[in-house]
């Protein structure tokens, strides 16, 4: 799976990669292969990602087009 959204939402925030490699406390490597799909992201990863850009994993996933985060219950 490519994740367009991690790209587009870390491009729209003039973050590089390695920003990114370094919030989650990773290699830029390893963070490049999830935006280019070589590698798959854990539930964990997806969750830091959105929580990281107040966005739903839904939204990261491509499975919604509404980006603001579900309300805590």
């Amino acid at each position: 799976m490519i994740y367009k959204r991690i790209r587009d939402l870390r491009e729209d925030n003039d973050l590089t990669q390695q920003n990114l490699a370094d919030e989650l406390h990773i290699n830029r490597r390893t963070y490049s292969a999830y935006e280019n799909g070589i590698n798959s992201m854990t539930p964990e990863t997806l969750i830091k990602i959105a929580k990281f850009y107040n966005v739903s994993v839904d939204y990261l996933l491509g499975l919604t087009d509404i980006d603001k985060p579900y309300p805590n219950k």
